[in-house]
């Protein structure tokens, strides 16, 4: 009986929490989603003007997609033994290094080290990638994927406003003295820099380490390096969250397939870089703006639903950009569908992944899982480009919708043999 008050005062103070995590992720995320955006939007022609290679200039977006796979399992690891702040520490901190790496690339002019800098810039992609599953910690049940949509969402301010800031970036870089290009790189590390600060100080008490508390479960032994082994361990007893998890890698092969192969198709077709440019923007906006519709959504009809929406939509912008000819509209729309079929697959894919597995192996299994995402993201590119090259952009979109198909087919198959309490 003496227990029975204490329980509404703990659950009102979990909430408190909750809200509080919410905000400082949310903060985190816009500042260092500008620091992603402004790196990104510069590094591609650095290194192209640094090495006179094209063909090299290409390896840029691939040194930082790869260097966010690589810091995937480390940020894990470190949220495993240490909380959330430990993790996201750790990642921002490594995007702070890479930027100033970068920036005395570029005073040096040394594309090599360029390109090493960009693996380290891309801990700050690992953060938020991390950061969305923060906000799954302390969640109210029937929840996750609204707050972790809410964190995915807040990357859209950042993606919109950082590459509009690259200039007077370096314009002030240069009359403080810096070479040319070298000053969005500076910004992006005090960007970065100032997200490490805001998760340092703000997640207090940390949502893995109250979760963790609440739930009865104890932190990953530090003994030796098993948060891969412990990963696989967990996915091979939990269904539902390999489910999610290969969801997760179609939904973003997907994407980054097309998507990196679609400027290439609409510069071929003649048109501007202005026109290029909108044709993105409207695709980054139907990947984020929309996304807490689809937490929403996701929390109300269920997950496995959402995402099996994701695989149609993916299917049906396949289908649009395969057949667009010369028709720049049916592009557009193919690439806003496009964005919207990703957002379902990862925020209701990362919401079940959450949910399917216990707490105290939550942080390996999230980390392997933006390792495989990462990793199959930047396959996807390389694959993409030999199929555009060799063949075309219509046969490109055959082949990403008979992969979403396939793996939309095998996700209502195996769920309607068995559905588990997940799949709620």
């Amino acid at each position: 009986m003496t227990d029975a008050p204490a329980r509404p005062a703990a659950d009102h103070r979990t909430a408190a929490v909750q809200r509080r995590t919410l905000g400082v992720l949310s903060a985190a995320q816009i500042v260092s989603g500008v620091g992603v955006a402004v790196g990104l939007a510069l590094s591609s022609v650095v290194v192209d003007q640094l090495s006179g290679n094209t063909v090299i200039s290409g390896f840029a977006g691939t040194a930082t997609v790869l260097g966010a796979a690589l810091l995937a399992l480390p940020t894990a690891k470190a949220a495993g033994r240490g909380g959330r702040r430990a993790g996201l520490a750790l990642a921002y901190a490594a995007a702070v290094v890479g930027c100033l790496v970068s920036a005395l690339a570029i005073s040096l002019g040394s594309w090599q080290l360029l390109l090493a800098g960009l693996v380290l810039v891309g801990g700050g992609s690992a953060g938020n990638l991390a950061a969305r599953y923060s906000a799954t910690d302390l969640s109210p049940k029937g929840h996750a994927a609204r707050h972790l949509s809410l964190v995915v969402w807040m990357a859209t301010i950042g993606s919109v406003a950082g590459p509009n800031l690259a200039k007077p970036a370096d314009e002030i870089g240069m009359n403080a003295g810096l070479v040319a290009n070298a000053g969005p790189f500076a910004f992006s590390a005090m960007a970065f820099a100032v997200a490490l600060l805001i998760v340092f100080a703000g997640l207090r008490p940390d949502p893995l380490k109250l979760a963790r508390s609440l739930d009865g479960s104890k932190p990953e032994a530090p003994a030796g390096d098993k948060t891969i082994r412990n990963a696989w361990d967990t996915l091979r007893s939990t269904p539902m969250a390999r489910r999610a998890l290969v969801m997760i890698a179609v939904s973003h092969t997907a994407m980054v397939s097309v998507m990196s192969m679609t400027p290439v198709k609409l510069h071929h077709d003649g048109e501007s870089l202005e026109i290029i440019g909108l044709v993105i923007s409207l695709h980054i906006a139907g990947m984020y703006v929309l996304s807490p519709v689809v937490g929403w959504l996701a929390d109300k009809v269920g997950r496995v639903p959402v995402l099996l929406l994701g695989m149609s939509l993916l299917l049906a912008s396949a289908v649009l950009a395969g057949t667009a000819g010369h028709r720049t509209w049916q592009v557009t729309a193919a690439l806003v569908i496009l964005g919207l079929g990703w957002s379902c697959g990862l925020v209701a894919g990362s919401a079940l992944v959450s949910e399917s597995v216990p707490i105290e192996r939550r942080p390996a299994v999230q980390g392997l899982s933006d390792l495989l995402m990462n990793v199959c993201g930047a396959t996807g590119t390389v694959v993409a480009g030999a199929i555009v090259g060799l063949l075309s952009y219509g046969f490109l979109g055959l082949v990403v919708g008979l992969m979403v198909t396939a793996a939309g087919l095998w996700l209502a198959a195996v769920t309607a043999v068995k559905r588990t309490p997940q799949d709620a």
